[in-house]
């Protein structure tokens, strides 16, 4: 009987530690708290802050019927321990049973409690509350930015962190941490190194870095992100990132290749617009930069080879056509990316990197 009460423990504490801490197989399969009680919450993308209030509130009552719901389970496993009659039962298992009746009980009244108040006494709302006169305004404000498909998003669901053109958000299972871009620095800590990644071959290094507001209200938080995501994050912050522990961050495999890219291309030909021509628009894969590069065969003569001669008006930045160029390559083999081929991605015409032009 010992050995069926282990393996029903060992068993339980595995499921109770996956339902906390969903691993990727949980989400994948819709076995989380937002998946299964998605009808209630809402959606995310109308209404962010509303549903991470009720998202919240569901996992701490969720989180909390963990307790009880082993010493329920146990009482069918081990009938000989008498906990379907708690009176005849042994005192540790009555104390346990107390505790986690109480601890029920109590998540169970906040949430009534945050409920009852339409929110307003939430965590997540008095955060919100130290950004504006109204939450709800500043709530909506939010609700507006993370609409827009120019946010930075890292992480998983439920643990992520979010930046937009005025908030770094950092969403965890019990709460929401808010920071003003305007009033706030971040602070590189430390680094973690990683030989062996799901997310890559090549292993992966991980940055912990703090958010320090200086609205005294908000405390400072810590945000956890892959080192590849590090240019995106500094190119949407418009707040300073300090490394003052000089941190040495690694480059990911596509800012190495983008710096190779970069070099080659300074070596190239320059191409000058005929005289009379519009100017150039902008960037049509990032729509932020102005288109800066063109493609003209300089590698070999126009009738060898096997690059073709491409007729598109400037029309990409140098980053997204290197981007572009890397992900037609082997990712198998990244040595052999600077004298590879790619389909130029307007007009298909083959082209190398020698072709590549920055405007005159």
């Amino acid at each position: 009987m010992a050995s069926e009460e282990f393996i029903y423990s060992l068993a339980y504490l595995l499921i109770a530690v996956c339902v906390v801490v969903p691993p990727t197989e949980f989400r994948a399969a819709g076995l989380t708290v937002q998946n299964l009680l998605s009808t209630w919450l809402g959606s995310e993308d109308v209404y962010f802050i509303h549903y991470h209030i009720k998202r919240t509130t569901a996992t701490v009552v969720v989180h909390s019927l963990l307790p009880i719901g082993y010493y329920i389970g146990l009482s069918f496993v081990a009938p000989d321990l008498n906990l379907q009659t708690p009176w005849e039962a042994n005192t540790l298992w009555q104390l346990y049973l107390l505790a986690s009746t109480i601890y029920l009980i109590c998540a169970s009244a906040l949430a009534v409690y945050w409920k009852s108040h339409k929110w307003s006494c939430h965590r997540i709302a008095r955060t919100l509350s130290y950004h504006g006169t109204s939450w709800r305004a500043v709530a909506a404000a939010i609700d507006i930015e993370f609409r827009r498909i120019d946010k930075f998003t890292s992480g998983p669901s439920g643990a992520r962190v979010i930046i937009t053109d005025s908030w770094i958000m950092k969403v965890s299972a019990y709460n929401v941490n808010v920071a003003h871009q305007q009033d706030c620095h971040l602070n590189i800590l430390k680094s973690e190194d990683h030989s062996i990644s799901h997310e890559s071959s090549t292993g992966a290094q991980f940055l912990t870095i703090e958010v320090i507001s200086v609205n005294g209200n908000i405390k400072p938080f810590t945000i956890r992100l892959n080192s590849s995501e590090y240019r995106d994050l500094k190119d949407k912050v418009q707040a300073p990132v300090v490394n003052a522990r000089n941190v040495v961050i690694t480059q990911s495999l596509t800012d190495r290749f983008l710096d190779a890219f970069r070099e080659q291309v300074a070596h190239n030909p320059r191409y000058h617009l005929p005289e009379g021509s519009v100017e150039p628009d902008p960037c049509i894969g990032c729509m932020q930069i102005t288109s800066n590069v063109k493609l003209q065969k300089f590698c070999d003569e126009a009738s060898q080879g096997e690059c073709v001669q491409c007729y598109c008006r400037p029309m990409w930045c140098m980053e997204c056509m290197c981007k572009w160029f890397a992900n037609r390559q082997d990712q198998r083999q990244p040595e052999t990316w600077m004298s590879g081929k790619s389909p130029c991605p307007t007009c298909r015409s083959k082209f190398c990197v020698l072709d590549v032009c920055r405007l005159a």
